[in-house]
């Protein structure tokens, strides 16, 4: 049961980084047009790093998880530095789109792949009689 949960939770996980990643790129496709609007975007990397350094963890067997599996934290980043229409807006919309586009598939493969644990989940609970 154990490898259904922490797979499960790990779909979770990716489920909600989609989602945020999709509030993100749909923030920025409609503001466009918005004068002096900044696109932003989510960081998971920086936080993941600096919560990394805060702890230590002795793995006493190579089956051990890593420390801090699970512990997902994404900071929301404005993307500055650029300005590519003469209001100082800095959407891209193609690559937006594109972003757009590429999160989506994601998101589907990761809740076909959910949804087929859960059936693996049920299967095992009905006995195997499918």
């Amino acid at each position: 049961m154990n490898f259904f949960s922490g797979t499960i939770h790990s779909l979770e996980q990716a489920v909600n980084r989609t989602a945020l990643q999709q509030k993100m790129i749909s923030h920025n496709i409609a503001n466009t047009d918005t004068p002096g609007y900044k696109a932003k975007g989510i960081s998971f990397k920086e936080a993941l790093d600096s919560e990394q350094t805060k702890f230590e963890a002795i793995r006493t067997d190579a089956r051990h998880l890593s420390f801090g599996r699970g512990h997902e934290a994404y900071n929301v980043i404005q993307k500055t530095g650029s300005a590519y229409q003469a209001n100082g807006n800095n959407v891209d919309i193609d690559k937006e789109m594109s972003e757009l586009a590429e999160n989506q598939i994601y998101y589907n493969a990761v809740i076909e792949r959910l949804g087929s644990k859960f059936n693996s989940l049920k299967t095992v609970i009905k006995g195997g009689n499918g």
